[in-house]
């Protein structure tokens, strides 16, 4: 009997395994790398935000980074919305 219901099991715990694998262990790190990047930005960098604009680190805070967008704009943007460092 417990070698039946193993078997009924079976081709669903392969399937979580390969969703394992495939999607949520990859993300994983992606996310990992992609905090590592936050933290590690720092004064001249220069980042893409999510909305698509390029612009430059001015200033580090904790949770938030000033970024000039131009010569006169200086705007400040909270860290989780910077997408990628240039």
């Amino acid at each position: 009997m417990s070698q039946g219901a193993l078997a009924q099991f079976l081709p669903l715990i392969l399937l979580f395994i390969v969703f394992w694998f495939l999607i949520i262990r990859p993300q994983q790190k992606q996310q990992k790398a992609h905090k590592e990047m936050l933290e590690a930005l720092k004064k001249g960098d220069k980042v893409v935000t999510a909305g698509g604009i390029i612009a430059e680190v001015v200033k580090a805070e904790e949770d938030y980074l000033k970024i000039k967008i131009n010569d006169d704009t200086i705007v400040r943007v909270e860290r989780s919305y910077i997408a990628r460092k240039i």
